[in-house]
């Protein structure tokens, strides 16, 4: 007989339940697959060259540190140049307002950790990011969807549900939201929403998660202004990452926020991992102390932009009414929507017939809505199989109509 540990696991992890994104990358791993799922970056975007050279740079300057323990909060050559970072976008930030993280990710885990209890309530966007999601749902959290249309979160659907919950005595500890090309529907905040925002976390006594890795990858428009910078009372913790604008495999974020925040989350981090690895830290820090980084996020930029275009035009031409999708001016992702009496869920399987991917939209709903939705990731296909996907998939699409 074989032990059972049902009896013996913590709450949270009894309700933890498997990114559905993960698994469905173990699912499509087929090479006849055309995956638009993940929200891989492009490998042919790797400054490998670059890293090598740096690499050996590191080992031989600074090995011995570079291979020990580091502080908690990070090393301090890379926290400085994220402050010069901070600074060309205006947002003015010390030191000590700088958190080095395991990826943006762990930025999520420690928010939750640092404010959530059982049942605490907060806000997310109607979609919102899956790992923000799941962050939040393994502390428990009570979560409120607020919808968004094609520039980002309503603020009058916002304000209502901050009165509907005062009026029950409820206040969100925060609001999170993916302003900039938002994950999954790749839609952009402007910044009179922002604004508003920021005067209803006033008015409603919370703060905001700005969970911004995409900020950097903007192909057109005008770019609105960070919501850190436009809060003047301490209300939001800015989570942002390497991921998207070097290469996901150093695995190394940052958050900026209040000092008192910060350290709540230093000592957070504390009991996790003691620190982020102070090698791959040195890499970074030398990456941009030598000015690649800009150069990287230009060669990102160019690159996704064609793809873009390529899925954009693809749709255009192969899908049949009644499908609508996001134009996204920047970032990984667009969001496609089915018509309303059909499941992006049932449709996998036609789609997988067809050797194609996609996530399916309800994922990414805290109230298990947007079951018509998906998202559709333009990054990580080459540009010779987006087309033939995005076709692939109108098909799967005609053929469950």
């Amino acid at each position: 007989m074989v032990f059972s540990y049902e009896n013996l696991y913590s709450s949270s992890t009894a309700r933890a339940k498997r990114s559905e994104i993960r698994e469905l990358l173990k699912l499509i791993a087929r090479p006849e697959v055309i995956s638009f799922a993940g929200g891989l970056p492009a490998p042919a975007s790797f400054p490998l060259d670059k890293i090598a050279e740096i690499t050996r740079q590191v080992i031989e300057e600074s090995g011995p540190q570079a291979l020990q323990y580091g502080p908690t909060e990070g090393d301090p050559k890379l926290r400085e140049e994220l402050v010069k970072w901070a600074a060309k976008d205006g947002i003015e930030v010390d030191l000590e307002q700088v958190l080095i993280t395991n990826g943006s990710q762990q930025g999520l885990d420690l928010v939750g950790k640092i404010f959530l209890d059982v049942g605490d309530p907060l806000v997310v966007e109607l979609p919102s990011y899956i790992g923000g999601l799941q962050a939040f749902n393994s502390y428990q959290a009570t979560m409120y969807g607020v919808p968004q249309d094609d520039l980002g979160m309503r603020m009058d659907l916002l304000e209502e549900k901050l009165a509907e919950l005062k009026g029950k005595g409820i206040i969100p500890k925060f609001i999170y939201v993916v302003p900039d090309f938002q994950n999954p529907s790749g839609v952009t905040m402007p910044t009179d929403r922002r604004k508003r925002l920021i005067e209803l976390t006033m008015e409603y006594d919370t703060i905001v998660i700005e969970d911004s890795p995409y900020r950097e990858l903007r192909f057109e428009g005008e770019q609105p202004e960070p919501i850190i910078k436009l809060d003047k009372d301490g209300r939001v913790i800015t989570l942002s990452t390497f991921s998207k604008i070097f290469c996901p495999g150093l695995r190394l974020a940052w958050a900026f926020g209040p000092e008192e925040l910060i350290s709540k989350m230093v000592v957070a981090k504390q009991s996790m991992d003691l620190c982020s690895p102070p090698f791959n830290q040195a890499i970074a820090a030398t990456f941009m102390s030598q000015g690649l980084l800009h150069k990287q996020i230009d060669v990102i930029k160019e690159l996704y932009y064609k793809k873009r275009q390529l899925m954009l035009s693809a749709l255009e031409e192969h899908m049949p009414e009644g499908v609508s999708w996001t134009r996204p001016e920047g970032g990984l992702f667009l969001w496609a929507r089915l018509p309303e009496h059909m499941d992006a869920k049932e449709l996998f399987e036609e789609a997988i017939a067809n050797n194609v991917a996609y996530v399916v939209g309800s994922a990414f709903h805290c109230d298990e809505g947007g079951k018509n939705t998906m998202r559709l990731n333009f990054s990580y296909p080459s540009e010779e199989q987006i087309p033939e996907g995005v076709k692939r998939l109108a098909t799967a699409i005609k053929k469950t109509m």
